[in-house]
């Protein structure tokens, strides 16, 4: 984590989504929004570099995965979508749920999440009203207090990803 902007790990993550999107066919997600937040340097040297097309294939799966996923959960009702860990995660911007009412709020460090706003703004990407910023610091903060003082109904259904990406138990009423 650094303390002025994203980690490491969510620049290469969005960096290989984007990657993804240009170099492999046929594609197993799409995330138009990825080389915009993380810029074509960024994208450019994922492209390049020497870890193989199956990195790039896992991350793409990984995020079709969770999408998918997320598209049943709110079949059945769900409007609260927790990301922990969103680095530069673009679902918020791109939400295919938001005509049913899903909010999604994107948990990350507040270095990471100015930094990420900056990089949407520079974009052009705009924030939508059902997309939450929860600024943790989990040295200092608990998630449980963060997330209802955000506006998240505990006694709501909820679907969350861990920071690896991979659905959570979904909250019952």
């Amino acid at each position: 984590m650094h303390e002025n902007g994203a980690s490491r790990t969510a620049i290469r993550v969005a960096a290989r989504r984007a990657a993804h999107r240009i170099l492999d066919r046929p594609p197993v997600f799409e995330d138009p929004l990825a080389l915009a937040v993380v810029g074509a340097e960024a994208a450019a040297k994922a492209a390049s570099e020497t870890s193989p097309a199956s990195l790039r294939a896992f991350l793409a799966a990984r995020s079709r995965f969770a999408e998918d996923e997320l598209a049943r959960a709110v079949e059945r009702g769900v409007r609260q979508y927790v990301v922990l860990g969103a680095g530069l995660d673009t679902l918020a911007y791109r939400n295919p749920h938001a005509a049913l009412g899903l909010r999604v709020f994107e948990v990350d460090h507040p270095a990471t999440q100015e930094w990420k706003r900056g990089r949407l703004r520079a974009a052009g990407i705009e924030i939508p009203g059902e997309t939450v910023f929860v600024a943790v610091d989990f040295e200092r903060q608990s998630l449980a207090e963060a997330l209802p003082s955000a506006g998240f109904r505990l006694a709501a259904p909820a679907w969350g990803i861990r920071a690896i990406g991979l659905p959570a138990v979904q909250q019952k009423d």
